[in-house]
Formats: C-alpha cells, sequence, structure tokens
C-alpha cells in the first residue's frame, strides 16, 4: 500500500508539472504575441494600443480567431485571411521563443520572484535582440526598462549586494564604452569616419542586464555574447560578404545563458584555477 501511494503521489507531481510548465508556456506565447507589436511599432513611434492588429500588406483588421499565437499562423499556413500574402515566420518564432525561455526559467530557477523578473528581462531581450537585427540600432526605452527591473530584483531578492549590482553594471558597460570610444577616434582620425568599434546601444544593454544579474553573471554573459557573435559574424561574412552586423542578438542570447547559468559557470572557473595539482 505505501509503494502504490509512493507512485501515485509521483504521477500527481508528474502531472502538476506537465500542467505548469503548459500554462506557463502558453502565457508565454501570449506574451510573445505582445511582443511582435513592440518590435514592429516602438522603433516607428506607434502606439501599442490604439490601432488594432492588422495584415501589413493590405491593411486588412487581423481576426480574433486568427489572433491565437503560434497556433492562427499553424491554421492560416502563413498566409493573411484576406489577401492570401505570407506572414512572416518570425511571428510564431518570436511567441514561441518567449514560451520556451519562460519555460526554461521556471525549469532552472524555480517559482519565485526572481523567476518572474527574469521572464520580463527576457521577454524584453527579445525585444532589444529583434529591433537591433532588423535596424541595427536599440530603442532606449527598453534599455531603460530592463535597468528598472534591478530595482525590484534588489528590493524582492536577496540573491545579490548593492555592490555586486553596481560592478555588475560597470564592469562590461565601462570596458566596452573605452573600446568603442578608442576605435571611433582611431577611425575618425585616419579614415575620416565617424564609426564606434561598440555601439552605444550595446554597452547600455550591459550596463542595463548588470545591474540586474550581476558581477558573475554579466561577465559570463559577455563572455558567451563575444563568441557566438564572433562565430556567426564569420558565418555571415562568408555568405553575404556583409562584416557589419547586429551585435545587440548575441549579447541578449550571452545575456540569457548568463542569467540563468553564469554564477555555476563562473564559479566552476574560478574552482578550476584555484584547484590544487
Amino acid at each position: 500500500m505505501e509503494f502504490e501511494n509512493v507512485l501515485k503521489s509521483d504521477f500527481m507531481d508528474t502531472q502538476f508539472y506537465i500542467m505548469f510548465y503548459l500554462i506557463v508556456f502558453l502565457f508565454g506565447i501570449c506574451i510573445g504575441s505582445f511582443l511582435n507589436v513592440v518590435i514592429l511599432r516602438v522603433p516607428e513611434g506607434e502606439s501599442l494600443i490604439k490601432r488594432s492588429s492588422h495584415c501589413m500588406t493590405c491593411e486588412a483588421k487581423i481576426r480574433a480567431i486568427d489572433l491565437i499565437p503560434v497556433f492562427s499562423w499553424i491554421f492560416l499556413k502563413g498566409k493573411c485571411h484576406s489577401c492570401g500574402k505570407k506572414i512572416s515566420v518570425r511571428y510564431p518564432i518570436v511567441e514561441s521563443l518567449n514560451g520556451f525561455l519562460y519555460m526554461l526559467v521556471f525549469w532552472v530557477m524555480d517559482f519565485n520572484t526572481e523567476s518572474i523578473i527574469t521572464c520580463v528581462m527576457f521577454s524584453l531581450l527579445i525585444v532589444t535582440g529583434f529591433i537591433d537585427w532588423d535596424r541595427l540600432e536599440m530603442e532606449p526605452i527598453i534599455l531603460a526598462i530592463i535597468f528598472i527591473l534591478s530595482i525590484p530584483s534588489a528590493i524582492f531578492t536577496d540573491s545579490l549586494t548593492l555592490t555586486e549590482r553596481v560592478i555588475g553594471a560597470l564592469c562590461i558597460s565601462v570596458p566596452f564604452f573605452i573600446i568603442g570610444e578608442v576605435y571611433r577616434i582611431f577611425r575618425k582620425k585616419y579614415y575620416n569616419e565617424d564609426i564606434r568599434g561598440i555601439e552605444l546601444g550595446d554597452t547600455l544593454l550591459m550596463f542595463a542586464a548588470g545591474a540586474v544579474i550581476g558581477t558573475q553573471a554579466i561577465i559570463v554573459s559577455a563572455f558567451f555574447g563575444i563568441i557566438i557573435a564572433a562565430l556567426c559574424g564569420l558565418i555571415i561574412k562568408k555568405i553575404s560578404g556583409e562584416s557589419k552586423f547586429a551585435f545587440g542578438p548575441y549579447l541578449a542570447i550571452g545575456i540569457a545563458i548568463g542569467t540563468l547559468w553564469g554564477e555555476n559557470i563562473a564559479q566552476w572557473y574560478i574552482q578550476l584555477l584555484t584547484a590544487e595539482y
């Protein structure tokens, strides 16, 4: 009888987690649908609430039945119900990405205040990454909101000290700023081009994220972001011949890695360096 109770308990736990993560995913893709609107409208200075969703080709208002995240795109076979023009696959990608990231956050960090704040930050990172990919620029308002998240994080969690947040905000952003300015001076002097080595938006992104996730995590974030950007940059240059590309999306990926596993990676590396042979 006791063995049966254990099995029943494990089964109930499994059912609970399946339902929990399903709800998290569904909630995440709904937020992801809104992120698509933010990505399109904020850079254009358009209102997020005044105008209803519409086809970018024929301007037809999108029906309520067609606003179901991910699933509507699948049912419509990626085409507008009015004009039949293709709907970008980016829409379900953004929605699904946000849903999967929410699940990953709760799986790694469990259900707590910090995980909720992290979910909000990850959504903002998605917005920042895609806008930068499209326009090679970042929206200051989005970066400001990421930084503002450090306030509730400091108030409602005790994972980081104020000192760790301040150092986290500065330890990567300051070197990024210096590198950007030195390169800018060099290019202006010898080539008469006003180009920064690292754009100010990338610097501000690391400043804002560093205040939220702290020193160790932001250092790991920068490491992975730079490595991923370098590898992808080589691929982009080989395929298109273009050497200029958005740095923000790769920094966003690095920040996600650093947020979830940064401290563990940093501690592992420190132990590796200090291990006695």
